[in-house]
């Protein structure tokens, strides 16, 4: 419920992967330490350690947790986490949770590592799931499932608020209840007015990292079953508005999954839906028309525009993204760590953080962010610790963002704390600088975060500390398995912060989440120690 204090304990027995857990879309407002980005807000958590997250569920609505190490969490380590207000501006008789999710056959170390090293694929060859789409479905009423194929039970008459995630870890999502209509209700933790989409009228889709609650009533003929179909991203992108032709779907795969609206357990489950090439940008319910139902009014004026140009680069013969030519690079010491132990007269000092591109934020300042998508490839953006205005994200090959808006800019535009950026396009955000802490604002395609495409935003430094609570000992405790210093510059100098030392390189050999970190998924040896054993010797 909504006021709740979340308490979790993650114990890592995954034998040789290290982890961490995110909470997607929670603010961690006065607790930034438990964000559980790595490198970020802590180190990761070794085999056999265990880590306690506790925060509290501030914000009614619809999130999700996921693993925010090494390009872990589409192995599976992903949940929904939702919310329940105690007084919904609206009705319903019962409610369940769908993600929708793509899958790959291949282990994420292998996808990373052929990624991020000179053998790996060639520049904006990020792989498609082998294994297609699946759906994860929870329910008050009854185990979860995950899969494809999946059985729904539904009462004939009943109105089920149907949590919508979209797990993806590079497309986004579509999806379609046939024979049903949907109401959506809120989108990434924010109520909208409620948006009617008729049956057989548009599609909705998710990108990766979003989330939304629709209202659909069972009204349709209680003797039969109805399909949800869904499909990922034609081609790995949404469909492509004034292109002459989109490229044909690779041979032997398949992007559609269907599941069922179960009326009637005896009935037959009618054919699943099959969608390829025929869809455009016009045949989806555009979400920026989503109107906040508490009417927020347009932040302004601008007080600190950020300009994002997002490129493909190859460095060293590596496939990389950069922001204004600058690729991600970790750094040894978390960024909080070092905004906690500095002086604060280097606090507000970009420098000190290392090659994160570190965007310092006034406390309370209008933020605009605007990014020109150079790259062929959709990329969905997410920010930690805040949601955002949405105020324009044109078609595909919108261009760059030259002043002026490609629509009419709301005066209560949409909130929501991930936006799909398409491909050689812009978009314009904007949202409060009033949560002192160290956010990532990153593209939510794993393999890209991989690859350096993230943004490390610290605000209002000087306040952050007196803001929030600080990392429990045991929590700083986690960086002694990987030898990391928990003070200092973004290299651990604690005597001369301005001197970072010669700077690094992209590492030429990346295996993801595996611990040691530079051992192999076929050369790691399982740690044995259990996280209760771990609990002994603490």
């Amino acid at each position: 419920m909504a006021g709740d204090t979340l308490i979790v304990n993650v114990c890592n027995n995954l034998g040789n992967q290290s982890t961490t857990i995110h909470w997607h879309g929670i603010f961690q407002n006065g607790t930034n330490s438990m964000d559980g980005t790595t490198g970020v807000t802590q180190c990761a958590i070794a085999p056999g350690r265990t880590q306690r997250y506790e925060f509290i569920a501030d914000r009614p609505g619809t999130y999700w947790y996921h693993s925010h190490v090494g390009g872990q969490f589409p192995d599976g380590l992903w949940g929904p986490l939702n919310i329940h207000d105690p007084n919904p501006p609206f009705k319903y008789d019962d409610e369940f949770t769908i993600a929708l999710a793509d899958w790959y056959d291949e282990s994420s170390p292998e996808l990373v590592h052929k990624y991020q090293s000179p053998e790996g694929l060639a520049l904006d060859g990020t792989p498609k799931p082998s294994g297609g789409a699946v759906y994860g479905y929870w329910s008050p009423h009854g185990p979860p499932q995950l899969g494809k194929n999946l059985s729904i039970p539904v009462v004939p008459g009943k109105t089920y608020m149907i949590r919508l995630i979209c797990a993806a870890s590079y497309p986004g999502i579509a999806w379609d209840m046939n024979g049903h209509a949907q109401t959506t209700v809120e989108v990434d933790g924010t109520y909208v007015k409620p948006q009617f989409i008729k049956k057989g009228g548009v599609l909705v889709r998710l990108a990766p990292g979003q989330r939304q609650a629709v209202l659909v009533t069972m009204d349709a003929d209680p003797s039969k079953n109805w399909p949800i179909w869904s499909i990922l991203d034609l081609n790995i992108l949404f469909g492509n508005k004034n292109i002459p032709k989109a490229v044909p779907i690779a041979e032997h795969y398949n992007p559609n999954v269907t599941s069922w609206l179960v009326y009637n357990k005896s009935a037959e489950l009618p054919p699943a839906h099959v969608y390829y090439e025929d869809l455009l940008n016009d045949d989806f319910y555009d979400d920026l028309d989503y109107v906040p139902l508490d009417g927020m009014p347009l932040l302004e004026p601008v007080d600190h525009q950020i300009i994002f140009n997002v490129t493909a680069k190859n460095i060293s013969s590596i496939s990389r993204f950069a922001i204004n030519n600058s690729s991600y690079v970790g750094s040894d010491v978390p960024a909080l760590y070092t905004a906690n132990t500095i002086d604060q007269k280097y606090v507000a000092n970009p420098l000190v953080y290392g090659q994160v591109n570190p965007i310092i934020l006034k406390h309370n300042e209008v933020v605009e962010i605007i990014i020109n998508n150079k790259d062929s490839n959709l990329h969905p953006w997410h920010l930690h610790g805040h949601n955002f205005q949405v105020l324009d994200r044109p078609n595909p090959y919108g261009g760059v963002y030259n002043g002026t808006y490609n629509r009419t800019v709301s005066r209560v535009p949409v909130r929501r704390d991930s936006v799909m950026l398409q491909d050689y396009s812009y978009a314009v955000l904007r949202f409060r600088a009033d949560n002192p802490g160290v956010w990532m604002f990153h593209c939510h395609i794993e393999l890209h975060v991989n690859s350096g495409l993230m943004s490390t935003f610290i605000e209002a430094p000087e306040r952050l500390v007196a803001h929030n609570k600080k990392p429990t000992q045991a929590t700083l405790d986690l960086c002694k398995d990987y030898k990391i210093p928990i003070a200092g510059n973004a290299v651990g100098n604690t005597k001369d912060v301005l001197d970072l030392g010669p700077q690094k390189g992209i590492p030429t050999s990346n295996w993801g989440p595996m611990f040691p970190p530079d051992s192999k998924p076929y050369e790691a040896k399982s740690n044995q120690l259990s996280c209760r054993a771990a609990k002994r010797l603490a």
